[in-house]
């Protein structure tokens, strides 16, 4: 299953955007593209610039496609927010998605941010829970950046959709206990972004890659432009996009798209075969451990 991220349809986003932000009716265009090609889910955000408005158009009277999107930040609360005041933020910015989206409940809805699960002494998430009871949210579920975040959110049963940083260069979900524990959770959906890595994993070019010390873009590119050519895929985003979706614990894979090139080849790339089990063990084995600070972008200099 694949899922269309809308952030760079509502802002200039990802270390490859060389197109910057589409326009109103570039974007509606290419949500149409998508969902004639049978993609039922789009991840949103409030973060997203206008990314929930432009959806909300191109989705409106599409009854099969999903509306996920996360939580404000809450940027605007300050850590001592007394609770009413949280309440009343979290009201807003699932007020704000609904009228964006043009839709009368939320299919799903993710924390944008781990911590508020416990944050302003649990008023955000008893809130979310209210309105999972009275239908105004219909799924609840956390964004997570790192194993230790996605532990704590599998400790809570009303969570019931995790969306993560995965790809094949990122080791620590394997050698954490987070897989286990997804796979005792039969009825959580799992889905992983950041295959691409901002889109460096996919690209030749070493200069768009942070510059991170024990990290030699150079070398990673020819290593995965090697793996391409022993498993027969296309091209690194081919390989990329395959390992991902060869894991047998990840439901869905959220991909960006800024043109109708990238749509069309995302397409294109979501037809062929993911990689076999063994394949995708063969690819972890020869893949460096490089440093974290490289797989969470938001630690990029």
């Amino acid at each position: 299953m694949s899922g269309a991220r809308p952030a760079e349809l509502g802002l200039a986003y990802g270390a490859a955007n060389g197109t910057g932000k589409p326009s109103r009716g570039a974007a509606l265009n290419l949500l149409q593209r998508a969902i004639d090609s049978g993609i039922a889910e789009f991840d949103s955000a409030r973060a997203y610039g206008d990314s929930e408005d432009r959806r909300g158009k191109a989705l409106q009277g599409h009854k099969a496609a999903r509306s996920v999107t996360k939580l404000s930040p809450l940027a605007e609360l300050s850590p001592n927010a007394m609770r009413e005041e949280v309440r009343a933020a979290v009201d807003r910015s699932i007020s704000e998605s609904m009228i964006a989206l043009k839709r009368g409940r939320l299919d799903c809805l993710l924390l944008d941010c781990a911590a508020h699960m416990t944050a302003f002494e649990g008023a955000v998430w008893e809130r979310l829970v209210e309105l999972l009871e009275d239908g105004t949210v219909l799924s609840l579920g956390v964004s997570v950046q790192s194993p230790a975040e996605a532990m704590a959110a599998l400790d809570n049963p009303d969570v019931q959709h995790l969306q993560l940083p995965f790809n094949l260069l990122d080791w620590r979900w394997r050698q954490s206990a987070v897989i286990d524990r997804i796979r005792a959770r039969p009825h959580l959906t799992i889905y992983a972004r950041s295959v691409f890595l901002q889109g460096v994993l996919a690209s030749c070019d070493p200069g768009i890659w942070p510059e991170i010390d024990g990290v030699d873009p150079a070398d990673t590119i020819a290593l995965i432009a090697a793996q391409v050519r022993e498993f027969g895929r296309e091209s690194a985003a081919d390989l990329c996009l395959a390992f991902v979706r060869g894991q047998n614990w990840i439901d869905g894979v959220v991909v960006g798209m800024e043109t109708e090139d990238q749509l069309e080849t995302n397409l294109q790339l979501f037809v062929r075969p993911p990689l076999t089990a063994l394949e995708c063990e063969e690819v972890e084995r020869r893949m460096p451990k490089l440093p974290e600070q490289l797989l969470n972008p938001g630690l990029w200099p």
